[in-house]
């Protein structure tokens, strides 16, 4: 039987820090959010194209 050991390299190695989401992943300046997030707070976080 295979263990369960966490994924340290890949896309599967990182998750949104909101929801936990795998897929659609903002790494860029170390935001670490899914897109569907980022979109819901990113007026919050300063980026005016969402204002």
């Amino acid at each position: 039987m295979k263990k369960n050991k966490k994924k340290s390299f890949g896309r599967g190695a990182n998750s949104c820090r909101r929801c936990g989401r795998k897929s659609g992943l903002i790494r860029a300046y170390g935001i670490y959010l899914c897109r569907q997030c980022f979109r819901e707070i990113a007026r919050d976080m300063g980026f005016e194209k969402y204002s």
